[in-house]
């Protein structure tokens, strides 16, 4: 089961006790997933689909909790991509007059003016009502990656007035999503785990936030452990590369002038590093007699590594 399901799963399982708060999801549902149809002949109907078969149960659960259902109900399910089944839940419209006038005005697709006032009434919901209906738009049209391979969570929406209602309602929430067009569809999406998390709050998944949390946890202590073994690896190999240096710059005095030709602090460390090619700055050090600390042997050894230099300037000229 992916980690989505697994959050939506958990939000089908929260009912407030609250009627208005009810109301609330109900309506962040069908903002998100309502369709809105008029025939010609045909009642209107008001339909909202799914591939998550608990959203479908949910809404009817909240249309029952809501409003007196009357008239015709019809719950449908069908393949889509060969694979996944997509479940429908329908009814006349004339049975839920109060959702119905809410789907004209821009729960379902007979938008226009009205649409558009109906997405700036959004942004003035109590924070309390703003969590549930963002609960419902979640359930509707949203989805969350696997926290193991990345950070995003985006809600799907049918129309760009919709999208930036929905990201100013998080932006009062104290969230900070984007917006971007894919298709012909709009997404309203977080990609910080920070603000995942505080969104999975605000929804009452406290389970799936914990399962997030854990994981960011681990991956942060993963990837700090990959950053100092790397820096680690980086410094030994800078110093592997320094004594390599030094060593043939030393041999090259040996080879050249000897190290007898060199005064006696430069001459001892030279010998020492020979004897001891793997020793560290301060072990050779702590070598010399009396000890000497790291700063005095690094400048001992850039002494030898200049006179080096000099030898192979005038052994070319």
């Amino acid at each position: 089961m992916s980690f989505s399901s697994e959050v939506k799963d958990e939000l089908v399982r929260v009912f407030p006790a609250s009627g208005v708060l009810l109301r609330a999801e109900l309506e962040g549902m069908l903002f998100i997933g309502g369709k809105y149809s008029a025939g010609r002949e045909a009642e209107p109907t008001l339909a909202l689909s799914s591939e998550h078969a608990g959203t479908v149960r949910k809404y009817f659960t909240l249309l029952k909790k809501t409003d007196k259902i009357k008239g015709d109900l019809s719950v449908t399910q069908k393949l889509i991509r060969g694979k996944n089944r997509l479940y429908t839940l329908s009814l006349e419209a004339k049975s839920l007059p109060h959702i119905a006038f809410s789907a004209d005005a821009g729960f379902g697709n007979g938008a226009g003016e009205r649409e558009a006032q109906d997405a700036e009434g959004i942004e003035e919901m109590e924070t309390e009502a703003a969590r549930a209906f963002l609960r419902g738009a979640f359930l509707a049209g949203g989805s969350v990656s696997d926290p193991e391979k990345s950070y995003h969570l985006e809600i799907v929406c049918q129309e760009i007035q919709k999208a930036l209602a929905l990201k100013t309602l998080l932006n009062h929430l104290g969230l900070e999503p984007g917006v971007a067009k894919r298709k012909q569809l709009c997404i309203v999406y977080l990609k910080s785990s920070e603000e995942i998390v505080e969104m999975l709050g605000m929804m009452e998944a406290g389970s799936a936030l914990m399962e997030l949390e854990n994981i960011r946890i681990v991956k942060d202590m993963r990837n700090s452990v990959n950053r100092k073994v790397n820096c680690e690896a980086a410094n030994i190999s800078k110093t592997i590369g320094a004594a390599v240096k030094q060593l043939e710059d030393i041999e090259w005095i040996r080879d050249t002038k000897g190290l007898d030709s060199l005064p006696e602090g430069l001459a001892e460390v030279a010998a020492l590093r020979l004897r001891y090619p793997d020793a560290s700055l301060r072990e050779l050090g702590e070598r010399i007699s009396p000890p000497v600390g790291k700063s005095g042997v690094n400048h001992r050894l850039r002494k030898l590594s200049e006179y080096a230099e000099g030898l192979r300037g005038r052994e070319k000229q």
